[in-house]
């Protein structure tokens, strides 16, 4: 008789409060003190302590009832149902499973995905996904007292999409804070369309108020699009769209677009004389497509177009624009892989469009490339490919010997609507031959062969050829060995470390030809005879893990480098120009120190042997905690060109409050680059931010407040090269 309870029971929809059918797949299993059939009323009854268990939850309860003949179900008593991860309370629970509705007493639902409460007097399940609540309430904050909360009279929802409250206050702490007569929030699962989170800010001298408003599309499975309202009260309305469409896993696609009617003049003359004369209403726009489109393994198409309207747009813009928020330094999503930072700083901006083929050995690929130079008043002098066509060989044995072959050609098309421009043509294949003695030392002699042809049009200077070509060859040697040992610690976690020495000698020889009629799109191959030692120490460590697992740490790299030049070394003590011979180049140093998850350290500096002067100095300092604290200093420094210091501070001065702090200074000029003080506090189901930034253009507040699961009020970008040490 219990069988039978249990196949007619469980065809009931108890995903009453969870969206989701209970699995009738697997083992049920019933307990109760007793179970009994009416035959005349065709009522099953399990009483006393009822647990039931299923694939993927259970069921408990005091009493469990079935009438088969009006297929209405009821559970009472503490009934208490978990289907995954989602969770039904209520002490009464009355349903029919042929329309799957029913009614909860005294309920509590719990949806997993979005970590969502609602509770209410009376639960009424209207439909498939839809709830009717009386006197209810909803929130993400955990425990008896939350944080916040939404009441209301009457409250309706849908599961994966919204909910709406009549006569409903926000409440903070389960005080009143506000009386809201009507209500929408949204109750999502998976993407819906709708308004997405606002961003505010305010800006002093750019933008004044800047609010933007984005609209989500969910058009259908393989495609969305999102609309960008932006209001700046300086500038005006800037409307943008975003289109994404997913084809197939082998081929999908991004497209954006932005418009604005600038209100802003600019009639100042900036970076090297180039000046904005524009007058009002000028026309801003830019626009993005990247798409992608596999064939089949290794062969694959790809655009990654980018265009603006003006030279000023990543400029007037650097505080927030599309790219900024979609850049990426690794293309790992497939939507969100802008690899440039659209601040200041960007010179030039490039569009391609390549067609990509791999094999094993070799890579044959077709580029299109427009390049916009933005230091530049016009682009009329920069050279755009179109297109260039490349073939790679990577290292690789010729036939069955030991002699290596590898290959770097080319055939572009340079072209632009002054100066020289043409088709070029360039063969690169070399042969090396590994020598190893033992293990102790590896000798790799080489040699190569570069042809050049060219076919020139509109040539700027007179002495160039329309017509011609270059052969060169270039010759060098490679000696290297390494020698190591190996440190018995014997640690608790540090079991051995191994030192390594390794010593390098390079040497290259290249002749001297003449190249004085050269089209300047052809790049001219330097004479070089040479010779370039370095040495390199690493230590790295052999790690035990609490399980007896073996890894191992690389904690420290240090290498030195530096090249000999033999044509200056036999030139006499001082050219006829009284110029000292110096064959010397700098002393070059690479350090990295990574001794364990906290500590980072990174130096590249270069040292002038003949003046004793430091060419360059780079620095990168990052040091953290188990807590959330860290720290990153980094130093820049390029003698005559470049004297940065950039300071990234974040403190955790309690569990729920953390302070932030970015400087960065310029100091060969003496100025102040950008100032960033940061404040957010934040609980487990809400948080609020506050940011004021002073750049050397402008300055910016803005605050964001969050509510988890609902979203945010605010947005802000950080720049990830300048906020390396924030976890």
């Amino acid at each position: 008789m219990a069988v039978i309870f249990l196949l007619f029971f469980f065809r009931a929809d108890f995903s009453l409060a969870v969206e989701r059918k209970i699995s009738t797949k697997g083992p049920v299993n019933i307990e109760a003190d007793s179970i009994a059939y009416d035959r005349d009323t065709d009522t099953y009854s399990a009483k006393g302590s009822v647990v039931i268990t299923f694939t993927g939850g259970y069921l408990k309860a005091d009493y469990v009832t079935l009438n088969k003949a009006t297929n209405e179900a009821e559970a009472s008593g503490n009934v208490y149902i978990k289907s995954d991860d989602d969770i039904l309370e209520g002490e009464r629970v009355k349903f029919n499973i042929a329309t799957k509705t029913g009614t909860i007493y005294e309920g509590k639902l719990f949806f997993a995905k979005n970590h969502f409460y609602i509770n209410g007097k009376k639960i009424e399940k209207t439909g498939e996904a839809t709830y009717h609540l009386e006197d209810a309430t909803a929130t993400t904050c955990d425990g008896d007292r939350p944080a916040w909360r939404f009441t209301g009279k009457e409250l309706d929802v849908t599961i994966d999409g919204y909910g709406t409250v009549k006569h409903g206050t926000f409440q903070v702490k389960n005080f009143p804070f506000l009386y809201m007569p009507y209500m929408v929030f949204p109750a999502k699962t998976t993407r819906q369309s709708g308004f997405l989170p606002p961003r505010i800010s305010c800006s002093r001298d750019k933008h004044g108020w800047d609010i933007e408003l984005p609209l989500y599309w969910a058009i259908s499975k393989n495609a969305d699009a999102t609309f960008y309202q932006r209001y700046m009260d300086k500038r005006g309305l800037k409307e943008g769209v975003e289109f994404r469409y997913f084809i197939s896993k082998d081929s999908f696609g991004t497209f954006y677009a932005d418009y604005l009617k600038d209100e802003k003049t600019g009639t100042m003359a900036e970076d090297g004389g180039l000046s904005r004369n524009w007058r009002e209403k000028q026309e801003r726009w830019s626009y993005y497509l990247n798409h992608e489109t596999t064939f089949s393994p290794g062969f694959y198409f790809r655009t990654d177009i980018k265009k603006v309207s003006d030279n000023w747009y990543f400029r007037d813009f650097s505080d927030y624009n599309y790219y900024l928020s979609h850049y990426s330094e690794k293309e790992t999503r497939k939507f969100s892989n802008m690899s440039f930072l659209g601040d200041e700083s960007l010179t030039s901006l490039d569009s391609t469009a390549r067609l990509v083929k791999d094999w094993s050995l070799f890579n044959l690929t077709a580029l299109v490339q427009y390049t916009d130079d933005f230091a530049s008043p016009d682009n009329n002098l920069t050279l755009q490919k179109s297109p260039e066509i490349t073939l790679t060989g990577v290292k690789q044995p010729v036939f069955d010997t030991p002699l290596n072959f590898e290959l770097d050609s080319s055939c572009d098309h340079y072209d632009r609507t002054k100066g020289d421009h043409g088709y070029l043509y360039d063969a690169h294949p070399t042969f090396s031959l590994p020598l190893n003695f033992g293990d102790y030392l590896e000798f790799t002699p080489s040699i190569g062969l570069r042809e050049t042809f060219w076919d020139a049009s509109e040539l700027s200077g007179s002495s160039n050829e329309e017509h011609g070509g270059r052969e060169i060859y270039n010759a060098g040697a490679e000696l290297s060995t390494e020698v190591h040992r190996i440190f018995d610690i014997g640690g608790k976690t540090v079991d051995k470390i191994r030192h390594g020495i390794r010593p390098e000698l390079t040497y290259t020889y290249i002749p001297y030809i003449y190249q004085s009629d050269l089209p300047n799109f052809v790049e001219a191959v330097s004479e070089e005879n040479s010779l370039t030692y370095s040495l390199t120490n690493t230590l790295m460590a052999r790690l035990k893990g609490e399980d007896g697992g073996i890894s191992y740490r690389e904690f420290l790299r240090v290498k030195l480098s530096q090249t000999y030049d033999i044509r200056e070394g036999r030139k006499h003590r001082a050219d006829n120009y009284g110029n000292e011979k110096r064959p010397f180049s700098n002393v070059d140093m690479e350090l990295e120190f990574d001794p364990f998850r906290y500590l980072a350290f990174d130096a590249d500096v270069s040292f002038d042997v003949n003046s004793g002067e430091w060419k360059k100095t780079n620095y990168d300092l990052s040091v953290s905690d188990w807590r959330g604290d860290s720290a990153t200093l980094e130093y820049r420094y390029t003698q005559g060109t470049l004297e940065e210091i950039n300071v990234s501070l974040k403190a955790k001065v309690t569990h729920s409050l953390d302070l932030t702090y970015l400087y960065r200074r310029n100091e060969l000029d003496n100025i102040y680059l950008e100032t960033t003080y940061g404040l957010e506090y934040h609980k487990q189901c809400w948080s609020v931010a506050v940011t004021y930034s002073d750049d050397d253009n402008d300055r910016v507040w803005m605050m964001v407040f969050s509510l988890y699961g609902l979203g945010k009020v605010g947005k802000a970008t950080a720049r990830p090269e300048r906020l390396r040490g924030g976890n």
